[in-house]
């Protein structure tokens, strides 16, 4: 009698090996979901002297996994492990850990810091208002979204200014850029807050520069009045 052989799918059983795998994709989801559902309950439901280091844990789980969710819906030719925007960019992690450390440190050297009060509310309210604009941007860009700069236009790709688009110039961006920030006002990061002002701006100044460079180049004149009479809801970038 001869022996079953073992289905290849068990002998490449793999986890964090970069491919967009089955189980990879449910470990990556199933870690992000976990870490938004514990962070929620520790922040609102546990007596915590510091809900707002949960809930930007419980921020960064929204965040990423809808990143993934958004590109798995409307470009999943593009669809990739890296959609997560988990290992983004070295840059990306710096700041993630660096805002974290800050604050621990003070909590653990200046605690009266860490209360809650308005301004951590004003920073929640950003952090809400910067995901959404950004989860509105890829579900209305829908298969035109990309988490990377387009340099040719391809056959699909549409000038969208309908939704938040008639609005908002680059409605992604406007919510990276206030997430990120809120996320420091509400944890109150000093340190981290003004570092991230200055990186953020002159990142987006740049980046927003030369995508409409491209964007002009694929559109003409019909970007150039798009342009006229939107803006980006970015101080100091027109």
């Amino acid at each position: 009698m001869t022996e079953a052989p073992v289905p290849e799918s068990i002998t490449d059983f793999r986890l964090f090996d970069g491919k967009n795998s089955p189980q990879n994709i449910a470990v990556y989801g199933f870690g992000l979901g976990a870490l938004f559902g514990a962070s929620v309950i520790l922040a609102t439901t546990v007596h915590t002297p510091i809900p707002q280091f949960w809930l930007f844990l419980a921020a960064l789980g929204a965040f990423h996994a809808l990143e993934y969710i958004a590109i798995a819906l409307f470009n999943p030719t593009k669809l990739k492990l890296d959609s997560f925007l988990l290992n983004h960019s070295p840059e990306y992690t710096t700041a993630t850990v660096s805002g974290i450390t800050e604050f621990l440190i003070e909590y653990f050297f200046f605690p009266q810091m860490k209360t809650w009060g308005l301004l951590n509310k004003i920073g929640l309210v950003l952090v809400i208002v910067g995901q959404l604009a950004r989860t509105l941007a890829m579900f209305s860009a829908k298969s035109n979204f990309s988490h990377h700069v387009e340099y040719y236009k391809e056959d699909h790709h549409v000038l969208v200014t309908d939704g938040i688009y008639s609005l908002l110039r680059h409605p992604s961006y406007f919510g990276f850029y206030y997430w990120a920030l809120g996320s420091q006002l509400m944890m109150m990061n000093p340190v981290c807050f003004i570092g991230f002002a200055v990186v953020l701006f002159r990142f987006f100044s740049e980046r927003i520069q030369y995508e409409e460079q491209l964007l002009t180049r694929f559109f003409g004149q019909d970007y150039r009045n798009y342009k006229a009479r939107t803006s980006t809801g970015i101080p100091l970038i027109k």
